[in-house]
């Protein structure tokens, strides 16, 4: 009996947040994270219209023009594993300092370059800055509450499409509009106007709280309780009573394999001293993605976020060969309206991922992608050609969506952030491997076998979802 009184004075960081509720404070924590997220996706859309008008303006070829996409996709592939290991090692705040001070800075240096050897080097350094984007969305999603953690990281990646879609505008303004400042404004405008969301990041930065799930697994909960009875008192709740303990998850259920079972049934980590592991963190976050208990999840999630990434800009590129003509003057408007498909998917992923879990949720959107683009293998209609891109679109976003929700939510704390960032790194090559294969089966006029290993792809992404040991939905994270 005494032990039982004794465990009843203690909590967890999701004791705490699921007493307090969702309320002002998250919502403040979204804004913030949310707006890093529409920076990130302003410097991705910016490389759409910069290419073109740097090779019109410089004279450059349109091999040369394709490396500056190259150039800042490469940058990600380093910045992304490098971003979860900072984060991890030494927080979550130096995590996106660091994607936004490289971002803010270099981005506007962008736009000073004196010719296209700068440019391609300051745009690499560039996605250095956007690879570490990541560890807003983890930041976030460790004040969430279990129960609305799903729902409200859909909300945080719809972000990324409001993004897209002011840089669409802006470069509309820049480049088609017919005003007066059309000959002021250019791409240079573009490029610094679009680092200013990182620059409003840096000023903000200040008054952002370190997360107390990131604390806590570095034994500092003293500091991790002034967090939370800050959280308490902004959404007007209490924390529970006791003392604030760290403690790795200990859900468990059907869907566990019994390594991963043995994982979440691990020892309490109460103990942990900041100063012992301070020097090795980063090397133990990256060994626990090989340990027994998870290297099966990451080698699995590493191919679904190919998978991912090659559906997503291979639906994007099947939209812009599949369509007719006349793209010289609408590329701006087909820019604007492509985004609106994924609103839809958004708004599915939603509606799913709390209800029916994330494995499902992600493996039904893929394999339903599949059947969309099936029929785009033959000749059809311009109409059914564009809704069935459409409704592609729509499911591919709603399974990106959910992927996000649920990585951060596999990994310990210790880890999360290196996770999320090699995964996502590694995902990245299949958006440049899809260039190389859809565009090539396309102009070399294989369409079947160009929309068959899209859809196979996909086939073997959804089959990896079912293979996923452990459903996340409703468990606690560290």
């Amino acid at each position: 009996m005494a032990a039982e009184g004794e465990v009843s004075m203690h909590y967890t960081t999701d004791d705490a947040l699921s007493l307090v509720g969702f309320g002002r404070f998250q919502t403040l924590v979204l804004a913030y994270s949310g707006l890093g997220w529409i920076a990130e996706a302003f410097e991705i859309m910016l490389l759409s219209f910069v290419g073109p008008a740097v090779e019109a303006d410089w004279g450059i070829s349109g091999a040369e023009q394709g490396l500056i996409s190259s150039a800042v996709f490469a940058g990600m592939l380093i910045g992304s594993i490098a971003g979860g290991l900072i984060a991890d090692r030494y927080g979550r705040r130096t995590g996106f300092l660091f994607t936004a001070v490289v971002t803010a800075v270099f981005g506007l240096l962008s736009a000073f370059s004196p010719n296209y050897a700068s440019l391609l080097t300051l745009r690499f350094v560039v996605g250095l800055g956007l690879g570490a984007g990541h560890v807003l969305s983890t930041w976030f999603i460790e004040f969430v509450p279990a129960a609305e953690r799903g729902t409200w990281m859909v909300v945080f990646h719809a972000c990324w499409t409001v993004g897209t879609i002011l840089e669409a505008l802006l470069a509309w303004v820049f480049f088609l509009s017919s005003t007066a400042i059309m000959p002021v404004l250019g791409w240079r405008w573009l490029l610094a106007l679009s680092s200013a969301p990182c620059f409003v990041l840096l000023i903000f930065f200040p008054l952002t709280p370190e997360s107390p799930r990131y604390l806590c697994s570095r034994g500092r909960t003293m500091d991790a309780t002034v967090i939370l009875e800050r959280i308490a008192r902004m959404n007007k709740g209490t924390l529970p009573p006791g003392v604030l303990i760290f403690r790795p998850e200990k859900h468990v259920d059907n869907n566990l394999g019994t390594s991963e079972t043995a994982l979440l049934i691990a020892e309490d980590n109460t103990g942990i001293e900041e100063d012992t592991s301070s020097k090795s963190s980063g090397i133990v976050a990256f060994q626990a993605l090989w340990s027994y208990d998870l290297i099966r999840s990451t080698f699995l999630l590493w191919f679904i976020y190919l998978a991912n990434y090659f559906t997503y800009y291979g639906v994007i590129l099947l939209t812009s060969e599949l369509s007719n003509g006349k793209r010289r003057c609408a590329s701006v408007r087909t820019h604007l309206m492509q985004p609106n498909s994924e609103f839809p998917g958004l708004l599915l992923a939603a509606l799913l991922v709390d209800r029916i879990g994330r494995k499902r949720s992600m493996g039904g959107m893929l394999l339903m992608c599949g059947v969309f683009l099936a029929p785009l293998s033959v000749q059809l209609g311009e109409g059914l050609v564009t809704t069935l891109l459409f409704c592609a679109r729509t499911c591919i976003m709603g399974s990106f969506a959910v992927l996000y929700v649920y990585t951060p939510e596999l990994y310990p704390a210790p880890s999360r952030n290196t996770g999320v960032g090699i995964t996502s790194s590694l995902g990245r090559i299949g958006s440049i491997v899809s260039p190389l294969v859809i565009v090539g089966l396309l102009e070399s006029c294989r369409r079947k076998e160009a929309v068959f290993v899209v859809d196979l792809v996909l086939f073997l992404a959804g089959v990896a979802c079912a293979l996923l040991p452990r459903e996340t939905k409703g468990c606690q994270i560290q």
